[in-house]
C-alpha cells in the first residue's frame, strides 16, 4: 500500500482548490483517511460539480476565499494553523486562457505568491505541496519524454502562467531554505468521475453520451499522458506524507503519468471509451482551433526510483473507472458512494 492513512489520522490538512475536480477527489480522501481537512476556494466552478454531487460541504471546513487576495489567504492559513498544505487552486484551462489572461497569470502565479508567502509566515505549517501541470515545459514537440529538470515555458498563457509558478516556488525553496520545504508535482491529463469543466475531451464525452450527441473532437492525432485523478493524487500524498515526516530530500520537482506503453492519442481514448459506454460517434468540428501542443509525454522514472511509486490502473481501466462513476450517478447512485468505492480499490492495488 503505497498511501498510508496512518500518518494522515487528525492531521490538519489545507487544500486551496477543494471545489474543483482534483481538489475535490484529494480532499475527500484525506477525509476518508481521518485528516482534519480545510479548503480554500471560489464556488465551484462547474454546475453539477464533483464538489456538490459527494456532498463535500458535509465533511470538511469550506472557506471562500480567492488566492488572489492575499490578505484573506494569510489570514484563514494563520488561523487554520495547518501542518501540511497542497496548492491546488487554479484557472486550469488552456482555451479559457486565451480570453482570460489577466485572471490567468494573477490567478496561478500570484496565487501561488500568496500561498507560499502565507506558508512561511505561519509557524504550523512543516510543508507544502504544490500542484502544477505537465504543461509547464518549453514544449518542443520531440518524441521523448519531459524530465524535472527540462526547461519551463509555455506557448499559451495558462502553459506559461505554470511554467511561471514552477519558478516561484523554486524561488522560495532556494530563498528561504529554513521555511518550510517545498515540493511540485506535474501530472498529466488526468480523468475521472465528477470532471465537468469545458473544453477537456472526457468530461465532453460524458456529456455527449448523456445527451446521446456526437463527441466534438478537435485534434484526434493529439498524444497526451492519460492516466487516473487518484494516481497523480497518489503521488502526490505519498510527497506530502515523505515531508510531513521531515524528508527534504523529496522538496524538489516530480512528474506523475502513466507508463511509457500506455500514453495514447485522443482518437483513441475517444474510441475506447465509446465502447466503453456501449456505442456513439465523434466528428471532428470544422474552423480554425486555438494552438495546442500535438505531442507531449511525460518521464516518470524519478518517482519511480525515489517515492516507489507507479501507476496502478492502465488507461483501459482508468476510461472504464471513468464510465462507471458516471453511469452509476446517472441512474440514480450515491456519488460519494462510489468514489470512495473507487479510492478503496485504487489503495487496495498494492
Amino acid at each position: 500500500m503505497l498511501v498510508n492513512p496512518g500518518p494522515w489520522s487528525g492531521k490538519r490538512v489545507l487544500v486551496t482548490g477543494h471545489t474543483g475536480f482534483k481538489g475535490g477527489w484529494l480532499s475527500l480522501w484525506l477525509h476518508h483517511m481521518g485528516a482534519d481537512v480545510t479548503g480554500l476556494a471560489l464556488e465551484p466552478p462547474t454546475d453539477p460539480s464533483f464538489f456538490d454531487q459527494t456532498r463535500l460541504k458535509e465533511l470538511i471546513r469550506h472557506e471562500i476565499v480567492d488566492v488572489r487576495d492575499q490578505a484573506r489567504t494569510a489570514a484563514l492559513i494563520a488561523e487554520v494553523q495547518p501542518e501540511i498544505v497542497l496548492h491546488l487552486a487554479a484557472q486550469p484551462l488552456v482555451r479559457y486562457s486565451y480570453d482570460h489572461p489577466v485572471e490567468t497569470y494573477a490567478t496561478n502565479v500570484m496565487g501561488t505568491v500568496h500561498v507560499l508567502e502565507a506558508c512561511r509566515k505561519t509557524d504550523s505549517v512543516k510543508a507544502a505541496v504544490c500542484i502544477t501541470t505537465d504543461k509547464c515545459y518549453e514544449n518542443r514537440e520531440w518524441v521523448w519524454p519531459y524530465r524535472e529538470n527540462d526547461p519551463m515555458g509555455g506557448y499559451d498563457p495558462y502553459s506559461s502562467s505554470k511554467g511561471a509558478a514552477e519558478l516561484v516556488v523554486s524561488a522560495y525553496r532556494r530563498s528561504y531554505p529554513d521555511g518550510p520545504p517545498i515540493a511540485s508535482v506535474r501530472a498529466g491529463n488526468v480523468i475521472g468521475g465528477g470532471d465537468w469543466a469545458l473544453d477537456r475531451l472526457v468530461p465532453d464525452i460524458v456529456r455527449a453520451m448523456l445527451r446521446g450527441e456526437p463527441v466534438q473532437v478537435r485534434n484526434p492525432g493529439s498524444v497526451r499522458p492519460w492516466q487516473h485523478v487518484l494516481e497523480a493524487l497518489g503521488g502526490y500524498l505519498l510527497i506530502a506524507e515523505r515531508l510531513l515526516k521531515g524528508d527534504k530530500q523529496v522538496a524538489t520537482a516530480f512528474n506523475f503519468g502513466p507508463s511509457d506503453d500506455d500514453t495514447q492519442p485522443v482518437g483513441w481514448v475517444v474510441e475506447r471509451m465509446l465502447d466503453s459506454w456501449g456505442g456513439g460517434e465523434w466528428v471532428k468540428p470544422e474552423g480554425a482551433q486555438p494552438h495546442e501542443a500535438t505531442l507531449l509525454r511525460l518521464d516518470c522514472s524519478k518517482a519511480r526510483a525515489e517515492l516507489g511509486w507507479r501507476p496502478r490502473f492502465g488507461l483501459q481501466d482508468a476510461l472504464d473507472k471513468v464510465v462507471e462513476w458516471h453511469k452509476d450517478v446517472a441512474s440514480g447512485g450515491d456519488a460519494r458512494a462510489i468514489s470512495l468505492a473507487q479510492i478503496d480499490d485504487y489503495m487496495a492495488r498494492g
